[in-house]
């Protein structure tokens, strides 16, 4: 007989001999030639056991969230111990920041680009920011840079004034300054004052126009602004006159009775406004700073309007006048012609000359306070171009009377 344990070696021997088979590549190639076929097991087993099917789908999705969860807890844990890490050894973090910068330059470099492209106005908007802050500094920068970019800033000038239309604007300018700067020089003028504002101010400027037009309460305070400044300035065009008449008498009765000199023409403005702000329907927006701006506008309108009326009367004026002492005006002007001739003088056209005469007999009796010299010349010439269409208009009328009386 055998011995039991050679029986069971014997019985053993044929499972060590056999070749060990790969169960979950047998697996996986059984599910890829049979995909259709489990598919369909599938389906069907679920419709058999759909409480079945579901109570294991619930415990996979625990199963899943718990394992999402340990996970998280994990990550969470990992940057906690990474966080004091770093607040515990600064230099040491520093340091390995600056080593792999040093040694990822090109990735650095994709990163920062990639996150310009994808938040461009945040990041513009921060450096318009730091470099506000402290302009000086910027300023300081600014040079520096320049100085050690020399060869580049006369590139980057090439290049910009490589457009011929950029270049050709910039050469108009320059002479134009030029021009305007000999002008001032033999007028004897200062030259022309130029404030440079800088990129800083401009932006706070631009905040401020924001903050001013955002305000909810602007479109009805524009609104008051502008009916008042229209009526103030109706109302002075209307009645301006007569309130200076009464605002003269006023201070000629303070002086009488002994009191300070005030300006009759704050009382007529101070009088103006109150009478538009009672009638308005609405003022509670209004300031002082924008009652001074509706009296400085009105002012300015008030002014335009008497300069417009007394120039439209003293053309009217001399070529009225003219017309009724014309014998005597030629003949004035023709003295004055034979006196410039003795003196070695030119000729002056009689018309003008008579215009000018014309011009000084009625300017000692016209208003003519708003009035300047040009607008004396100004004057002449027109009553000239007045009185000569009026004369060639007599002319062919009488040529008309002659040639009717003829036939």
């Amino acid at each position: 007989m055998n011995d039991p344990s050679e029986e069971g070696a014997a019985a053993q021997k044929p499972l060590v001999e056999q070749p060990h088979v790969d169960e979950a590549e047998k697996r996986r190639q059984y599910v890829a030639a049979n995909r259709d076929r489990i598919r369909e097991m599938n389906r069907l087993w679920r419709s058999e056991h759909l409480d079945r099917a579901r109570e294991l789908n619930r415990d996979s999705m625990r199963r899943a969230a718990a394992r999402r969860h340990r996970e998280a807890e994990v990550r969470a844990r990992g940057r906690e111990r990474a966080k004091r890490w770093r607040v515990e050894h600064p230099e040491r973090r520093r340091e390995y920041q600056q080593r792999w910068v040093a040694e990822n330059r090109e990735k650095v470099r994709e990163y920062y680009n990639r996150y310009y492209e994808a938040h461009r106005d945040e990041v513009n908007a921060r450096a318009a920011a730091r470099r506000d802050a402290d302009p000086e500094r910027t300023k300081q920068i600014t040079r520096q840079w320049a100085e050690r970019n020399k060869e580049r800033r006369a590139e980057l000038q090439r290049n910009r004034r490589s457009d011929p239309e950029i270049y050709q604007s910039e050469l108009e300018a320059n002479a134009a300054a030029r021009r305007l700067k000999r002008s001032l020089s033999r007028a004897g003028l200062p030259p022309k004052l130029l404030h440079a504002t800088t990129a800083a101010e401009r932006r706070a400027n631009e905040r401020e126009a924001d903050a001013y037009f955002d305000d909810p309460s602007r479109p009805e305070h524009l609104r008051q602004f502008t009916v008042f400044a229209e009526s103030l300035t109706e109302h002075m065009l209307k009645n301006g006159a007569r309130m200076r008449e009464f605002a003269e008498a006023y201070v000629s009765s303070r002086v009488r009775m002994g009191l300070p000199p005030v300006s009759a023409e704050d009382i007529v403005y101070a009088r103006a406004v109150e009478i538009v702000a009672e009638r308005m329907r609405r003022v509670d927006l209004l300031t002082g700073r924008d009652v001074a701006a509706a009296v400085r506008s009105t002012k300015a309108a008030v002014r335009r309007e008497e300069r417009q009326r007394q120039f439209d009367q003293l053309v009217k004026a001399v070529v009225v006048h003219f017309h009724q002492d014309s014998g005597r005006l030629d003949a004035e002007a023709e003295v004055e012609n034979r006196a410039r001739a003795h003196r070695g003088m030119p000729r002056v056209p009689t018309q003008s000359l008579v215009v000018q005469l014309a011009l000084q007999d009625v300017i000692e009796r016209m208003p003519t306070s708003r009035l300047t010299k040009a607008d004396a010349r100004t004057v002449v010439r027109i009553a000239a171009l007045h009185i000569a269409t009026l004369l060639e208009s007599r002319d062919v009328i009488d040529q008309s009377v002659h040639r009717r009386a003829l036939s």
